[in-house]
């Protein structure tokens, strides 16, 4: 009796230690699924440029957004065509039109979502703290490249046309 009522704590402890195991970890395998699948629109990052480039173009298209802050937030080109695995930069402009200095963070976003494993980014100014002083402007710019990988995709390969939709909000929700 008393090595069953042992046996059964000892579970209970073990399946505690699990679930808390489980929690702590939750976050980095959710970030890691969504980079391995592109899931819910996450993008890839790459440190090397594809090496051959394909006669298809694919339409991107720019919309850009400003959630709390005064800040006007364009891009110069909001549609560019680029041919599948060249390398290709989009350039934005922002202004602080407040009276003070302003920070802000911007998160973006790719539709249609399974095509976010095939979007790469070279570099770019997302999640990055970026300050503004009042009235004024600075320009970032946005490197990437659509993977050639993504004409094997038969959902994919067909696409004509994406949109990467970035919006910048206030640092003090990061």
């Amino acid at each position: 009796m008393i090595q069953k009522k042992t046996l059964t704590s000892l579970i209970l402890v073990g399946i505690f230690c699990v679930m808390l195991s489980l929690s702590f970890a939750a976050v980095p395998l959710y970030d890691l699924f969504c980079r391995v699948t592109g899931f819910g629109g996450t993008t890839q990052i790459s440190k090397n440029i594809p090496k051959i480039v394909l006669d298809k173009k694919v339409s991107v298209r720019f919309d850009t957004n400003v959630n709390k802050l005064p800040w006007n937030f364009k891009i110069k080109k909001n549609v560019i065509d680029v041919k599948i695995g060249q390398v290709s930069k989009a350039e934005f402009e922002v202004e602080n039109y407040g009276s003070e200095t302003t920070y802000g963070v911007a998160s973006f976003n790719v539709s249609p979502a399974s095509f976010g494993k095939y979007f790469s980014k070279l570099g770019c100014f997302c999640f990055e703290k970026q300050k503004l002083e009042a009235g004024e402007k600075a320009k970032y710019v946005l490197t990437f490249y659509l993977d050639p990988e993504l004409m094997k995709d038969l959902s994919a390969k067909n696409l004509e046309d994406v949109t990467l939709s970035y919006t910048f909000f206030s640092s003090d929700y990061y």
